[in-house]
Parts: structure tokens; C-alpha cells; sequence
């Protein structure tokens, strides 16, 4: 075999765990984009560097401009075999990646070829991932959904994660949207990834689901925050079997508090949060509950919330948008303690 080996992606997408490294020789600005799931950032032009060279062949020449990029290049790839790679055995089995499969991938994947490890360039780079992973989405996978339903604080996060640690399996699209998916949904500290990176999480966990399997999953609407569910996804979840998940009000209104303490502890940016919802409650009830909020007085709040936005919400919509909840399990939570979810998910589990 000859090296580097030039590959299609669609050539190595059932196999992507054969190699021992995926390399994204791309700047970092595009890496942090969206990227192949589980590569590290290598590049061979950082962002600076890469602005530069673009520059020069555009206002002195493509002469000039590779002859600096060749230098540029030759110095950032030996950093990378100085510090990540010197320990590799020869049976190391790296791919090779850039924007289209060109100079800069083919220049890595030249030198590491030359050393001697068996070295896969991907051919078209990632933008030939990138029309994969789409055209993925279009028709994912026949997967046994199974949606868990349930008003706002009924607990579907915590039971999602809670069906991950007994082993069952899971797609909590909230939790790789980085949101809560509503109005009151960001989480502080964790912006929400690129709509690339999100389609690029969500294919790589449906490829490794067991179709023999059940793949649970919340009832999620189009949006996670700013982010777009793949509408074939939303689709395929729509048609499944439901799970209705039953919580006490009481609960839902502790559970809240917890779920969303750096609101509940901040009523200023509680209340910048709540003004935009003033095109659907108007002024007054807008100013009544942030008035609740500034007084501190949050289970009231959570409670009046719950009564007047979020369960009404959640009535127009679930049967119009999951027909199967009428025939679905009933699961009643009794309470919100680690041993409730936990029976919970078990039973789901083994069921």
C-alpha cells in the first residue's frame, strides 16, 4: 500500500474507530466550527498565519505566497511531530483533514507518510464530511424512539440522564445544544455550539445506536434555543411511542428551583429573560411577576409560571405535535430524589 492513502468519506464513515487519531490540520477558528467527532486541532496555518498568506497571494502573487506558506507550514508541522507525536509507534494509524483535501491537509499527511506511519488523507476534506453528515440526516436511521412527554419541571432531562447512567439508550438533544430549550433555557457559561457542530453530535450518536435497541428521547420541539433539530429526526420522533411522565406540582416547582438556581439567586437577569415573553402576557402580567421576582418570592413565581405559561403551552401543542401520547405509558414520579429517577429509568429499562 502506498501512502498517504487518499479516502473518500464515505469510504471510511462505518470505520471512522479504526484510526488512533483523527488530525484536523485546519486554523482554529475552523475547527471551532465544526469538525469530525473525536478529532484534535493540529494546524498547519493558525488564523493569523492563514490571513497572511491569503493576503500576500492576492497582492503580491501565488509565488510568494506559497513559498512563505511552505515555510510557515514546515515549522507548525514540526512542532506537532515534537510534541504529539514522537512516542507514536509505527503502527500508528492517523487520518489527515482540511477544508477540501488539499495543500494543507496533503502536506501533513505527506511528511507523516514519509516517516513511515500509515497515513489516510480524507479526499475532499471536510466540506466532503459536511455533505455527508447532511445528506445523513435526511434519512437517519430506523431507530426504536421512544419520547419521553411531560409539562416543564416534570423531570424528562433528569430521567434522560438518569436512563444514560443505568445503561439504557439515550439521545438528549438539550444537552448537546448546550440548552434548555425554552425561554428561560441558556445555561450560563455554555454557549450553544455552531448548527454544524450540533448536526455533527446528533449524526455521530444516532450511527452508534443498536437499531435492536430502544433510543430514548425527549419530546422536543423544532428548536433547542437557537439551534434546528434535523427535520427528518423531529419527524421520525413525532411518529414514535410516547411516555407520559407525571410529576406533582409541588415537585415540579422544587425541581425548577434547582434546575435553574442562577436565575432564581439573580432576579435581574431572571427579568430581562421574562420581558421577552411581554408579546405573549402583556405589561401587566410581565410587571406582576417580575415584581414576585424582585421580592424574592420564587416558588411563587416558579408556580405562577408553570400555571399561566408553560402547561398551556405544553397542552396546544403535545397532542398536536406527538399524536401517540394518548396511547402512551403513564409513568408517575412520586417525588424528585436520586432513588425515584432511578426506579424510574430502571423500569423503563428492563421493560
Amino acid at each position: 500500500m502506498k501512502y498517504p492513502e487518499l479516502l473518500k468519506f464515505d469510504d471510511i464513515a462505518a470505520r471512522l474507530h479504526e484510526f488512533d487519531t483523527l488530525i484536523d490540520v485546519r486554523s482554529p477558528s475552523e475547527y471551532a466550527q465544526d469538525h469530525l467527532p473525536g478529532a484534535i486541532n493540529c494546524p498547519v496555518l493558525d488564523d493569523a498565519e492563514r490571513i497572511l498568506v491569503g493576503t500576500t497571494y492576492k497582492q503580491v502573487g501565488a509565488f510568494e505566497a506559497k513559498k512563505m506558506g511552505a515555510a510557515i507550514v514546515a515549522r507548525n508541522v514540526s512542532k506537532h511531530l515534537d510534541t504529539l507525536w514522537q512516542g507514536k509507534p509505527r503502527e500508528w494509524r492517523p487520518l489527515v483533514y482540511c477544508w477540501r483535501g488539499g495543500n494543507r491537509s496533503g502536506a501533513m499527511a505527506h511528511i507523516l507518510a514519509k516517516i513511515g506511519w500509515p497515513v489516510v488523507q480524507l479526499n475532499g476534506g471536510y466540506k466532503e464530511y459536511r455533505h455527508y453528515v447532511a445528506a445523513a440526516l435526511e434519512q437517519p436511521p430506523a431507530l426504536d424512539f421512544r419520547v419521553i412527554c411531560g409539562t416543564t419541571g416534570s423531570g424528562k432531562s433528569r430521567l434522560l440522564q438518569t436512563l444514560d447512567m443505568v445503561g439504557a439508550q439515550v439521545l438528549d438533544l438539550e444537552q448537546l445544544a448546550a440548552h434548555r430549550g425554552s425561554v428561560l433555557g441558556r445555561i450560563p457559561s455554555h454557549p450553544q455550539p455552531s448548527q454544524k457542530m450540533f448536526e455533527s453530535v446528533v449524526w455521530d450518536r444516532l450511527r452508534r445506536f443498536d437499531p435492536s435497541r430502544p433510543v430514548f428521547v425527549e419530546s422536543e420541539s423544532r428548536k433547542v434555543g437557537e439551534l434546528r433539530v434535523p427535520a427528518a429526526l423531529i419527524e421520525r420522533m413525532r411518529t414514535s411511542p410516547c411516555i407520559a411522565l407525571q410529576l406533582p406540582r409541588a415537585h415540579r416547582v422544587q425541581l425548577l428551583m434547582d434546575d435553574y438556581a442562577h436565575f432564581t439567586q439573580d432576579p435581574r437577569a431572571l427579568n430581562e429573560q421574562l420581558s421577552y415573553l411581554t408579546a405573549l402576557h402583556g405589561k401587566d402580567r410581565i410587571a406582576a411577576w417580575q415584581a414576585l421576582a424582585n421580592a424574592g418570592r420564587m416558588p411563587e413565581l416558579v408556580d405562577a409560571l408553570l400555571a399561566e405559561h408553560y402547561d398551556p403551552a405544553y397542552l396546544r401543542s403535545i397532542h398536536r405535535n406527538f399524536p401517540q401520547l394518548a396511547q402512551g405509558q403513564v409513568l408517575d414520579l412520586p417525588g424528585i430524589t436520586e432513588q425515584d429517577f432511578h426506579t424510574a429509568a430502571l423500569a423503563l429499562h428492563t421493560a
